[in-house]
């Protein structure tokens, strides 16, 4: 068979007629009780549960099975597990394949409830976590334990943007522990730009809130695992009572199939903003994995298939806390928020101190203050515009 493009691919996933009834878009099923013809009947559904076959609305309906099916193709995996939030998707991977006793690694440049989950909620369980460099590649062998059960990576790190040299630390963690389960968050490639169960990583995990919904009004998170985590992540995730509304699951079906060409756009803008903060003298550091000053980039252009609008910059001075509030209280274009992937653009600030509380290593970072954008799809020259009265206003 020949193959096809991304783009071509993300047009038809998720519309298997099965699903579709002959419309072009799966059909939205809202149920919690399914009905059974017979006996027989239910104890099919019962057997084939995780076929798409219906049989009790937590375990998903016509709507779920459409979209597990496309993101299952897209990632290369077995099968996907849906949640209600990216957070959750994360936290339910992990509690799924862990018990009291046990040690995980955790790269020390997680999203923050990543950390928050492993250093309040897993402590209490008696799991240990301890943190390593991003930057650690088969090194990360000495930090296997007998006892530990998950490895769980991050790349590009969160707000810091560090790039995991994916294929050194897999392999060495395969060669000292072949059991252990490999994770990763891959929100940031969004299935698309990172392939990482073809890396011979066990679980993908994505907040589909971010580029696969894109349009900011929908919170969902998933993950799609190997033929060998699939069957314990699905059953321990339903005993953990996780499920996903049919609504926002169409929605994220359908943002699926402009995924390609918003990414496209994204990366576009966000290249050319960052080039433009690359040259202004108040700036340090653009961290943007997809410019060749990025220190992980040779790393990401061997691995990744291209980049989105999220990356970070700092500046050569730390702002006085005025000067930090006139900065980012004022922007036409950029607005102040959580979260990112959706079609506008987004700023956050940090000082040092805020960096040093969220990276669990050796981070040093320079004195100036921090800003992670989200650059989206309005025009470029009016986000650097933006930017510009911002510098102006300091």
């Amino acid at each position: 068979m020949t193959k096809i493009r991304p783009e071509t691919q993300l047009v038809h996933l998720g519309r298997n007629p099965t699903f579709t009834q002959k419309g072009v878009n799966p059909v939205i099923q809202r149920t919690s009780s399914v009905i059974f013809d017979s006996v027989e009947d239910k104890k099919h559904a019962v057997r084939n549960r995780a076929n798409g076959v219906l049989m009790y609305g937590r375990r998903g309906t016509q709507t779920h099975f459409a979209f597990q099916e496309a993101m299952t193709e897209l990632e290369c995996g077995a099968g996907c597990v849906l949640y209600p939030s990216g957070a959750a998707a994360i936290t339910n991977a992990i509690m799924s394949f862990i018990n009291a006793g046990d040690h995980i690694l955790v790269t020390g440049s997680a999203y923050d409830p990543t950390q928050n989950f492993c250093d309040k909620i897993l402590t209490g369980l008696n799991v240990e976590t301890n943190y390593f460099d991003p930057l650690i590649g088969d090194k990360i062998a000495d930090l296997i334990r007998p006892n530990t059960k998950i490895v769980f990576l991050e790349s590009p790190g969160s707000i810091t943007m560090e790039v995991h040299d994916l294929p050194a630390i897999v392999k060495a963690v395969r060669q000292k522990s072949p059991e252990i389960i490999i994770m990763i968050d891959n929100t940031w490639a969004a299935g698309v730009l990172l392939k990482p169960l073809l890396f011979d990583v066990d679980i993908s995990i994505q907040s589909a809130t971010k580029y696969i919904n894109g349009h900011s009004d929908g919170m969902l998170g998933l993950a799609v695992a190997n033929q060998r985590c699939i069957e314990t992540l699905r059953e321990n995730s339903y005993l953990l009572g996780q499920t996903a509304d049919p609504d926002t699951v169409y929605m994220a079906g359908r943002g699926l199939h402009t995924l390609p060409t918003r990414l496209k756009q994204h990366e576009a803008n966000s290249l050319t903003v960052a080039n433009w903060l690359v040259e202004h003298p108040s700036v340090a550091h653009v961290f943007h994995p997809a410019l060749p000053s990025h220190p992980g980039h040779a790393v990401f252009k061997r691995d990744f298939s291209g980049c989105n609008g999220l990356f970070s910059f700092q500046l050569i001075s730390r702002l006085s806390p005025k000067q930090f509030s006139d900065f980012l209280d004022h922007f036409s274009h950029f607005k102040m928020g959580y979260s990112w992937g959706g079609f506008e653009s987004l700023i956050l600030g940090y000082q040092t101190e805020d960096l040093l509380n969220m990276r669990q290593y050796d981070y040093q970072p320079d004195s100036g203050s921090f800003f992670r954008l989200h650059v989206g799809l309005e025009h470029p020259q009016d986000l650097i515009d933006d930017l510009q009265r911002a510098f102006e206003r300091i």
